[in-house]
């Protein structure tokens, strides 16, 4: 039996949606958009250290498949113990010493998984131009924390204001200071409150986050800074112990210790920021 032509082309295009239907059902459906696999929630002081985990987040972070939020803290205190609660996967903030005199403290346990930056502690003033300038019975106001504290005092005796024991090293405290010729007189406040206490101090040792955030450019303001050469103060990844494996903490570290971030810290910060990374 023949079949007529309008019946004919009626069986072709019958089978042609069947092919398609067919080709259709075994080809693996692909999303029109890719979205990032692994997520890391991470607190940062805003200065660099969220400057450089956003230029992660816009630049590198996709292409390697992470999804990066960024929470901001203006303290040296609430991003530790937020990560200590699990609010946070990691945070970048402090250096080692800072984390294991704050562990100790709190009885956190909480660990570094890489070193990414230097910021140098500088020493700066409003009225004087010369470390040689400064006045007897000077106000000097330095960070509270006994870390940072300690620090500070190592970078006034390099710069021969003040004498402090020889044994005592970055532990040192205003009572290991053994001669003070100058008859400074030693102020310890809380680290962010240094930049304000320029109007009311000689000089002001401040950290070179805080120093940033005010303002400041450290390798142009700063009166004196510290050696990036084998400074024990390299900023850290930090997260809670049992998750340095974690494949989301072990993929931002790769990000943070790339070629591409290095060049970003040299060109943004021009010294007042220095890699702890890299050749």
């Amino acid at each position: 039996m023949k079949l007529s032509l309008s019946r004919k082309l009626s069986v072709v295009l019958t089978l042609s949606l069947i092919l398609v239907l067919f080709v259709s059902a075994c080809t693996p459906t692909q999303s029109t958009t890719e979205s990032p696999t692994l997520k890391v929630k991470v607190g940062a002081s805003p200065v660099p250290h969220a400057e450089i985990l956003a230029y992660i987040r816009d630049n590198l972070a996709a292409a390697a498949g992470l999804e990066i939020e960024i929470v901001e803290f203006t303290d040296y205190v609430q991003p530790n113990l937020a990560l200590n609660d699990g609010q946070l996967d990691a945070n970048f903030f402090q250096h080692l010493p800072y984390l294991e005199d704050f562990n100790a403290e709190r009885g956190t346990d909480l660990v570094s998984v890489a070193g990414i930056h230097i910021e140098p502690l500088g020493i700066y003033s409003k009225t004087i131009t010369d470390l040689n300038q400064v006045p007897d019975g000077a106000v000097v106001t330095i960070p509270n924390d006994a870390t940072n504290g300690g620090r500070a005092l190592n970078l006034l005796a390099a710069n021969g204001l003040i004498t402090i024991k020889t044994d005592v090293g970055f532990t040192a405290t205003v009572a290991d200071i053994i001669a003070n010729p100058k008859n400074l007189k030693i102020t310890e406040l809380e680290a962010a409150q240094l930049v304000r206490a320029l109007d009311d101090a000689a000089l002001a040792v401040i950290n070179g986050n805080y120093a940033l955030e005010g303002g400041l450019v450290p390798s142009k303001d700063a009166l004196a800074l510290e050696s990036g050469e084998n400074n024990p103060y390299v900023n850290i990844l930090a997260v809670k112990r049992g998750n340095e494996n974690s494949e989301a903490i072990l993929k931002l570290v790769e990000l943070l210790t790339s070629p591409e971030v290095k060049a970003f810290i040299e060109e943004k910060y021009a010294g007042s920021v220095l890699p702890a990374f890299g050749n």
